[in-house]
């Protein structure tokens, strides 16, 4: 469940990066900054923190070397393969 709501979001996060609705406005952010950049500014700082999230809860046990020994076994006729 928590994985899902995180692709969730994630796709939100994506849909937002298209901020059209700031294309033609040119109100500044205390004096000196358009809205445009504070609002990218403020999206990078969010999806930083999804990344951190999305690699904390999201990410795949098996790629971690640190992590125990999962039951299930990767499917080892690709590793012999590359030999």
């Amino acid at each position: 469940m928590k994985k899902r709501l995180l692709y969730a979001v994630l796709l939100l996060v994506a849909v937002l990066h298209q901020d059209f609705w700031f294309w033609s406005d040119r109100t500044l952010v205390a004096g000196i900054l358009p809205v445009g950049l504070v609002y990218h500014a403020v999206y990078t700082l969010v999806v930083a923190l999804l990344m951190w999230l999305l690699a904390e809860h999201a990410w795949p046990s098996h790629l971690d070397p640190d992590s125990p020994p999962s039951t299930s076994k990767p499917d080892e006729t690709r590793a012999t393969a590359n030999r």
